[in-house]
């Protein structure tokens, strides 16, 4: 059985990592609502415009832009978005493990960019080209960080270097829910209005393809920006959420080792009785 001097070395550790764990739990909880605000406020821009390029593209043939073009040849690219940190549950693993199935069910050649750090090691690991990497974006993206990444892969693309482009990264649902899902970026999808009539739902000035050079980098960059935003939201929540249940473990741990703290200074306090009086009574 351990000694007090043990058992209260454990209590005290056990409070010093409750403290941290709960401060921890405030900031993320601080952070998180302004991460979710971004993100609500992003969706129905982002959403917008990729129902207008889908529209754009249902009208225009993959002959008016580079990046509307279907190929067979080429690579495919995954831009894996993850965290520089941990302590977030299982956020950054099940964005890896996305990865990893996708990569094992469709064979054929494929290189990845990554964002953030836990990607990278992980898909290093595993041993998966990467051609890119670019750090965390920290606690509040902006679309000029992504910028770079979506010039990247425009040139990349009209290059014919690749014949698929997706995106992978954590989508915010709710504080408790976060789900790994993956956006195909290129070559853009035409997709049906509500009418039914791909190319009926949005009239076009001056032409589409004048339109469509306009907004196909805002496309990219924006896409790009609002995983990142979904990411970063999921970051936060799946933080706050780890570090809560971290700190109700402290506090159970906490109990059960004062119980144990109370019982063994019980004993002692037993032992010491019995040994005075049978002291006494030897007399």
């Amino acid at each position: 059985m351990p000694s007090q001097r043990d058992i209260r070395r454990r209590i005290t550790a056990s409070r010093n990592i409750r403290q941290i764990t709960r401060a921890m739990q405030f900031v993320a909880a601080s952070k998180l609502r302004r991460a979710q605000e971004s993100t609500l406020a992003a969706r129905p821009y982002s959403d917008l415009l990729d129902e207008i390029l889908a529209d754009l593209a249902s009208v225009l043939g993959g002959d008016e832009h580079p990046l509307l073009s279907r190929r067979d040849e080429g690579k495919r690219l995954i831009v894996l978005i993850t965290s520089d940190r941990g302590l977030a549950g299982a956020l950054n693993t099940n964005a890896v493990r996305f990865v990893s199935n996708e990569i094992i069910e469709h064979t054929g050649e494929l290189e990845l960019v990554s964002i953030g750090r836990k990607g990278r090691d992980a898909m290093r690991r595993a041993q998966v080209p990467i051609v890119a990497h670019f750090a965390g974006l920290g606690d509040r993206p902006s679309l000029a960080d992504i910028l770079p990444l979506a010039r990247l892969i425009a040139d990349e693309y009209e290059a014919c270097t690749y014949n698929q482009v997706d995106v992978v990264f954590t989508r915010f649902i709710s504080t408790l829910v976060q789900r790994a899902d993956m956006v195909q970026l290129l070559p853009i999808k035409p997709s049906l209005d509500t009418r039914g009539i791909p190319g009926s739902q949005f009239i076009f000035e001056p032409a589409p393809d004048k339109v469509l050079n306009e907004l196909l980098p805002r496309y990219l960059a924006t896409r790009l920006f609002q995983a990142a935003l979904e990411s970063t939201a999921s970051f936060f929540s799946s933080q706050m959420v780890a570090m809560k249940n971290a700190t109700d473990n402290a506090d159970e741990l906490i109990e059960d080792l004062t119980l144990s703290y109370n019982k063994a200074r019980q004993a002692n306090i037993t032992r010491e009785l019995i040994e005075i009086a049978s002291g006494a009574q030897a007399r």
